[in-house]
């Protein structure tokens, strides 16, 4: 390892069969496992398919990823990001030595701790206490190190009633709970953290996110962080991997990796509406289009407006016409309603609607748009749902200010107030 970094990874490549374990043959395992010992290329190891899961392909061997380089620095937060099934928990089983890499190297300077998924590394038979020693143990600690620990992992993991109860009784949010303490107290140079915590409240969610930037920032320990949660990335990681289709597709500043991460995301499959569709479930009104204006891959900061356009064209004459917009998280809650001013409507007229959602109000999630068509100020005609998604990342700089750290909630909103 050359200066301060903790990880080296080379070509780093993990390829699976399909529907098999092993080569089909005790001798094709024993002679590739004797050339893999050797150094050299094991023979059998067929050119497998790039690893797409929304592709059927032809190949019964896939590269889940392939060729996978970079390296991490001591003290470093590193984020990995990428869509269900790009490759990001197989890297990690990888670094965590829970699986042997098909080809490439794995160079890391230090204990290891890892919170893959619920349950790794726990014996369920052995209670909350006897599991934190096992741990421990496992990473070369010495017993009286851990007990010494102990008191601080009880309490950070709130399971101090529980404690002596076997964890096969455990909750799965107890589990993860008491998981991520062990981790994060038991003093790892490099902490392993997949999106299990999702698994815990939010509480938990926040509190285990300020002990890893803890870890980092304030005792110089290295964290690999998977998560689908951008506020989370964006607000802790210094840097962070794009994984696509089992390969690196960006290696770089955390705000452009999900930048990009979030724009594939609206340009992939789930793009709800943005082009031509007539409304059929109403034959006076015909939608045009409903787009948003800039930017192109729907991806905006919390300093940017964003600018939404919808085109009706109508068949009848209307008296009051209003186009409301309500506006969504992906998560199913709803945040707020928008309506247009009353207007005239003369049959064959065609109209653009447009809405300004101000900057600094959203905070850093994605989001979709509800259009409903209103007539005679209070008559719900048709109701057209998710037509449009965005997503909103945290600004980092603005000329030269820091206009947000961290910010909590889905809005931000200035209201009055008074100091006496």
């Amino acid at each position: 390892m050359k200066g301060d970094r903790i990880i080296a990874v080379e070509n780093l490549s993990k390829q699976y069969r399909l529907g098999m374990v092993g080569s089909g043959t005790l001798r094709e395992d024993i002679a590739g496992a004797w050339y893999r010992l050797r150094g050299k290329e094991d023979p059998y190891l067929k050119l497998g398919e790039v690893n797409d899961r929304s592709t059927k392909g032809s190949s019964d061997y896939v590269w889940a990823i392939k060729d996978v380089n970079f390296d991490v620095k001591q003290g470093e937060v590193l984020g990995i990001i990428g869509k269900n099934g790009a490759g990001k928990s197989t890297l990690l089983k990888l670094l965590s030595r829970v699986t042997a890499p098909t080809t490439g190297t794995i160079k890391a300077n230090g204990r290891i701790a890892s919170l893959l998924e619920v349950g790794t590394g726990f014996h369920p038979e052995l209670t909350g206490k006897e599991n934190v020693y096992l741990n421990g143990a496992i990473m070369g600690m010495r017993k009286s190190e851990i007990t010494r620990k102990m008191d601080e992992i009880v309490d950070f993991a709130g399971v101090e009633r529980y404690i002596d109860t076997p964890v096969k009784r455990y909750s799965s949010g107890m589990y993860v709970r008491l998981a991520f303490a062990v981790a994060a107290h038991l003093e790892p140079e490099i902490l392993i953290v997949d999106e299990v915590l999702a698994v815990g409240d939010a509480e938990f969610q926040k509190k285990a996110i300020g002990k890893m930037e803890d870890v980092s920032s304030g005792q110089g320990r290295t964290v690999l962080f998977v998560s689908h949660n951008m506020k989370a990335v964006s607000s802790m990681c210094t840097r962070t991997l794009l994984m696509q289709n089992g390969t690196v597709a960006f290696n770089g500043n955390t705000n452009e990796a999900i930048d990009r991460y979030l724009g594939n995301e609206a340009n992939g499959d789930d793009v709800l509406f943005n082009g031509e569709n007539p409304v059929e479930n109403n034959s006076s009104i015909v939608l045009n289009y409903a787009k948003i204006l800039a930017p192109e891959n729907g991806v905006f900061k919390t300093t940017d407006q964003i600018p939404i356009e919808v085109s009706l064209s109508f068949t009848e004459s209307i008296n009051a016409f209003h186009l409301n917009m309500h506006v969504w998280t992906t998560s199913e809650v709803r945040l707020f309603e928008a309506s247009t001013d009353a207007v005239e409507i003369i049959k064959g007229d065609r109209k653009t609607f447009k809405f300004f959602i101000p900057k600094r109000l959203l905070n850093a999630n994605q989001y979709t748009c509800n259009f409903n068509f209103v007539i005679n100020r209070s008559k719900v005609i048709y109701s057209a749902g998710k037509l449009l998604k965005f997503s909103v990342i945290e600004a980092v700089e603005e000329n030269n200010l820091l206009w947000y750290g961290k910010t909590y909630g889905l809005l931000s909103v200035k209201i009055r107030s008074e100091v006496d």
